[in-house]
């Protein structure tokens, strides 16, 4: 199956709400199996559409790495329904190589999601679980884990991509 292309922060997509997805087809199949191939390659936990150049919402995740089959799932339309605690952990993202920050999120998340045959389901996640969820519908709303950390640590992190940039390293 091909790989798709990670986009990088800097990209537009990554910053733009995703449209709705509305078509339940091959199509869809196929860009799901590719974006779990892609994640799987680049080792992450979570992968969107928007961060393959997709401006749709959805997501896949399998938060055991590929150890375990039934980990393995994709939210299509996802809505946060409800949260509840506190978690504070480091995290990255694919579309940020080689960075990683504390990131406050909440310990439990229940989304609501469509599954690529369009049926309704809901995933109650703890943990890393809730993490990814979180992190990733973040990105079906065009917001990224740079945006949920303090102003003082968004601007190290944003000169450090410019020097990255500089250098031949972020492009």
């Amino acid at each position: 199956m091909p790989l798709l292309e990670i986009v990088k922060y800097g990209e537009r997509v990554l910053e733009t709400p995703g449209e709705p997805v509305t078509e339940f087809d091959e199509g869809l199949r196929r860009l799901v199996s590719d974006m779990f191939e892609t994640m799987y390659a680049a080792r992450g936990v979570g992968l969107a559409a928007p961060q393959v150049g997709v401006s749709r919402r959805l997501f896949v995740m399998d938060c055991s790495g590929g150890q375990d089959p039934s980990a393995r799932v994709a939210l299509v339309n996802p809505v946060v329904l409800r949260v509840e605690g506190d978690q504070t952990g480091d995290e990255g993202c694919l579309s940020f190589p080689g960075i990683f920050f504390p990131v406050k999120r909440s310990l439990r998340a229940v989304v609501r999601a469509q599954d690529v045959s369009g049926e309704e389901f809901e995933f109650d996640g703890l943990e890393l679980e809730a993490r990814c969820m979180l992190h990733e519908t973040d990105h079906c709303d065009g917001i990224v884990f740079l945006d949920r950390t303090t102003p003082l640590k968004r601007e190290l992190v944003r000169r450090k991509i410019k020097r990255l940039q500089k250098q031949g390293r972020w492009v």
